[in-house]
């Protein structure tokens, strides 16, 4: 097993070994591992039917090849919920514009933000679904079902792997989960190998769990190890990419480290789907740190996890910034990656969000 500072491949997590007694303690011992070492993980044997994925699959290259019109009807940069289409380059992240064009979607939910209410909660609203594509929603609705599913299952396993009650992440857990459909273009010998996405921990969900919807030739997903060097997380038919996002680092006191992770763009075009496991909008930070720090201040958690200095670099608000709750932490990412959106639904927060730094 590689060591917290130099792991060089990602762990591989059989979650049907929790259906057994005899078998539960391995999982649980290599989960904790991979939480508190790694940051990254595969689950494999993982309970989302084969259909639900294939079907998001097959649907990529259609909703990809839609018209520029049609993609147009569902811009993201007429959504205040930064829901919809943006094009290839229209997102930043790390300060540069990212080579990819991507669906954003979430739980169907309605708007519900007035003047008076918390900002944060603007966050919340409709799906725009594309009309030329009306076959897309029930796909997407019935995968973001399972996922969410998904997501409560392993919750109750991280616990059980941290030696927590199996219910005791539950409490922080939003209504509003978070889909991106995602296609980096195939690039030139000339941009091959440069940003499809830069340097990032991911700010928009509790868990990352990822869907690398491309044959296991086409590569580009890397994570930052211990040592600051960046590990290949390969195509594995059959799992999910499942990483930690930067609300579970606040919550386990550091014990869990998000970890940093980037795509470099390829000559081969990609598909990936990253589902956001969503955190609650109103969850201050003073609530995230205390609610369990007795529990990850013992001494069997003592030993931590290593960061690389680079990983300690990464913008993260909600981690260090100056923002209380959850939901504004991630209305400042959200703006800062698509400021179109932010000037045009935010201006009175706007230049408050991109020009400070931490």
């Amino acid at each position: 097993m590689a060591t917290a500072k130099s792991f060089t491949e990602i762990p591989r997590i059989d979650l049907s070994l929790a259906s057994d007694p005899k078998t539960e303690p391995r999982l649980l011992a290599d989960l904790r591992h991979a939480l508190t070492k790694v940051g990254f993980l595969y689950v494999e044997n993982h309970g989302v039917p084969q259909d639900a994925t294939s079907a998001l699959v097959n649907a990529l290259p259609v909703l990809f090849g839609l018209s520029d019109d049609a993609k147009d009807e569902v811009a993201l940069t007429n959504s205040p919920h930064f829901l919809g289409y943006s094009a290839d380059g229209s997102e930043m992240t790390a300060g540069e514009a990212d080579r990819r064009e991507q669906f954003e979607f979430a739980n169907e939910l309605t708007a519900t933000w007035t003047e008076g209410v918390p900002i944060r909660e603007r966050l919340r609203g409709p799906n725009p679904w594309p009309s030329a594509y009306p076959a897309i929603r029930p796909i997407v609705e019935n995968y973001i079902q399972e996922m969410t599913k998904l997501g409560e299952r392993f919750l109750h396993l991280v616990a059980k792997a941290l030696s927590l009650p199996e219910d005791s992440f539950l409490p922080f857990l939003s209504d509003q989960h978070r889909l991106k459909l995602v296609h980096y273009p195939a690039l030139g010998a000339e941009e091959a190998g440069g940003q499809g996405v830069g340097p990032h921990k991911d700010s928009s969900g509790w868990w990352t769990f990822l869907l690398q919807a491309s044959p296991p030739h086409v590569k580009g997903l890397q994570v930052l190890n211990k040592s600051g060097n960046w590990v290949d997380a390969p195509v594995i038919p059959g799992s999910f990419v499942v990483n930690i996002g930067q609300a579970f680092e606040v919550v386990t006191n550091g014990v869990c480290k998000a970890t940093t992770h980037r795509v470099l763009g390829g000559s081969m075009e990609r598909y990936s789907v990253p589902f956001f496991q969503g955190v609650r909008r109103d969850l201050t930070k003073a609530e995230a740190v205390g609610t369990l720090r007795g529990h990850f201040e013992k001494p069997e958690f003592r030993t931590g996890s290593l960061e690389s200095e680079e990983g300690r670099s990464i913008d993260s608000a909600f981690l260090r910034g100056k923002y209380d709750t959850w939901g504004e932490s991630q209305l400042r990412t959200k703006i800062r990656s698509h400021r179109d959106v932010g000037r045009r639904f935010y201006a009175d927060v706007f230049d408050k969000y991109v020009t400070d730094d931490a």
